[in-house]
């Protein structure tokens, strides 16, 4: 999986790395840094207080809205009823999470999972894909260029030809 600031994309490959299935989310925001971003200047955040914030969660909430204004407006309601901003950033990540395994679902995914992009270096989204899949991730120590990585070692490749 590699979730990044503007989109989703899951892409399942066989043992001998050639792809088999490719779901990529690029409708809308929802699901992607970006959505995070979005909902982080809600919470009146910076991403990386949000992503600390969200580990500290008590009571698990639901947000149902994964269209980045429908949950804005959901934030914005948890808060006016005084819920946690830990609890709510919590409930965005299982949000994610959420969205994510409906697409790997749907690309027909199975272990091991690997994630990729900007969005694997949130913790809080990581637990709770790695609980909803029953798996552990494989993450990259610089998940965030995985992919221009990639498209590097293709043009090496290319030009050895």
């Amino acid at each position: 999986m590699d979730i990044g600031g503007q989109d989703s994309k899951i892409i399942r490959i066989d043992n001998q790395g050639s792809v088999v299935n490719f779901v990529m989310n690029d409708k809308c925001a929802a699901g992607t840094g970006r959505f995070l971003e979005m909902m982080a200047r809600a919470l009146e955040l910076d991403i990386d207080n949000m992503v600390r914030t969200g580990l500290a969660w008590k009571s698990d909430l639901t947000i149902s809205s994964m269209c980045t204004v429908f949950a804005e407006s959901e934030v914005v309601s948890l808060i006016a009823d005084n819920r946690s901003i830990a609890d709510i950033v919590h409930g965005l990540n299982k949000s994610i999470a959420s969205r994510i395994t409906s697409m790997i679902s749907r690309a027909g995914g199975q272990a091991p999972y690997m994630m990729t992009g900007g969005v694997a270096r949130n913790t809080g989204v990581v637990r709770e894909l790695e609980i909803k899949l029953g798996e552990r991730l494989i993450i990259s120590e610089i998940p965030e260029l995985c992919g221009a990585l990639g498209a590097a070692l293709s043009a090496l490749e290319l030009m050895e030809v």
